[in-house]
């Protein structure tokens, strides 16, 4: 994952019509399964969970239970100073994880870690797997996510993409898909036609898989792309555990901006399937952004809180966020700016991953608050360009860097995904070509 920023987007117009030409970026990001009625299980065979967010006793093909993968927030392992799984499952409950993004190695249909790290040849990822199964967590792996290059754009046929990702599956023994489809990929007809049909190919082939698909969100619910491709799935009889939208990004203030957004994605479900409210309820899910937003959002425990009680009381099937990595205050000013390492809000360690352990069913530890502090710590502000206290040189506009180079940046240390000069780190944005490795 070589990106320096979170990759959510900036939605789609609510009343975009067809575009005649490539649209301005619609946005990015991880719960339990409510049916009602007599809906029976999805093709994918997934566990219910009452209204309540309780647990379902299905284990979705012998892992955890569904409402886990269904709650599990994303996590970048590494990029943007990952965090130790381990003290987040201890200090919250969580149990597992949304681990991102796998993309297309180059223009090759082999599926690769950030596009660039190979499942063949990583050795970072199984760690980390490994951990978190250790202490009786789980991963789902997200494939896609905002930029970058898709199997699906450069696989071929739904078969050959298919045939990618279930690489991934056999090397990682997953239970659990997610399918992040956006920028610049879903405005991608064949391309969306691939991905939706190696979903379903994926479902078929690993019975208990359980699939989530993610898309961007709009004050409408979903855009006109999002919109087309649920009606690829409808027309390939493509059914996952849930269609998930991100309502952030867009202009949109607060959770009832959210809840309000949920309401008309519930309603585009229905006239799409066919489906009842409650139906289509069972069938929706959620994911959002902590903190601040690539377009300066902000979203805080509170419209968490708000949204979760929305969720668990109209039955939604997931309620997930992006992302772990964020879910700590940042050092010094609470709100530095846009960070892939911290909310810019307020908060203790790991507040936000405890809203997806209660969509789960359980209950987080409870540990002692810890106060931020009422004034920022007495350390000489830096100057751009002015490494302070950190090792890697300073950035100059006029040097010319490599991939891999390290520099140091207002207090930060970055490294250069690729050949670059004259572009400064902070306004590299969420998949320029820094990636922040967080403070010195």
């Amino acid at each position: 994952m070589e990106r320096a920023l979170p990759p959510r987007p900036a939605a789609e117009s609510p009343t975009a019509q067809r575009p005649t030409a490539k649209s301005p970026k619609s946005r990015r990001s991880r719960t339990a399964l409510a049916l009602a009625g007599a809906l029976g299980l999805l093709a994918g065979g997934v566990g219910a969970l009452a209204a309540t967010g309780s647990a379902s006793a299905d284990t979705t093909g012998g892992g955890l239970g569904s409402n886990w993968y269904a709650s599990a927030p994303y996590l970048m392992p590494e990029d943007n100073s990952p965090p130790d799984a381990a003290a987040v499952m201890d200090a919250t409950g969580q149990k597992a994880f949304q681990l991102a993004f796998i993309l297309a190695q180059g223009n090759s249909c082999a599926p690769a870690w950030g596009g660039t790290s190979s499942i063949d040849t990583d050795t970072t990822m199984p760690s980390v797997i490994q951990t978190i199964r250790g202490k009786g967590g789980d991963v789902s792996v997200s494939v896609g996510g905002y930029g970058g290059t898709k199997l699906g754009q450069v696989c071929g046929t739904p078969e050959a993409t298919a045939a990618g990702y279930q690489k991934v599956i056999t090397k990682y023994g997953l239970k659990a898909v997610d399918f992040d489809l956006e920028e610049p990929e879903y405005e991608n007809t064949a391309a969306i036609h691939n991905e939706i049909g190696a979903a379903k190919i994926l479902q078929q082939n690993n019975p208990g898989l359980y699939v989530s698909v993610t898309t961007a969100g709009t004050n409408a619910g979903t855009g006109w792309f999002g919109t087309q491709m649920l009606n690829e799935a409808k027309s390939q009889g493509f059914t996952p555990n849930n269609f998930s939208i991100m309502p952030f990004d867009g202009g949109f203030n607060g959770a009832a901006a959210q809840t309000d957004a949920l309401t008309k994605f519930n309603q585009i479900l229905q006239t799409t399937f066919g489906w009842n409210e409650a139906t289509a309820y069972a069938h929706e899910g959620i994911s959002m952004m902590n903190g601040r937003t690539d377009a300066a959002e902000y979203f805080r425990q509170a419209d968490f809180q708000t949204v979760l009680d929305f969720a668990t009381s109209h039955g939604l099937a997931r309620y997930t966020y992006w992302s772990v990595n964020r879910d700590r205050q940042c050092p010094g000013p609470v709100d530095p700016g846009l960070s892939g390492s911290c909310s810019s809000v307020a908060q203790n360690d790991w507040d936000f991953t405890k809203f997806t352990v209660k969509f789960a069913g359980a209950t987080p530890p409870t540990t002692p608050p810890t106060t931020p502090p009422s004034t920022p710590p007495t350390t000489p502000p830096t100057s751009p360009g002015t490494p302070g206290s950190c090792t890697a040189p300073a950035w100059s506009a006029g040097a010319v860097y490599t991939g891999g180079a390290k520099v140091s940046y207002n207090g930060h240390t970055y490294h250069a995904k690729w050949w670059t000069t004259n572009e400064a780190p902070s306004a590299s944005g969420q998949w320029g070509v820094w990636a922040d490795d967080g403070p010195c």
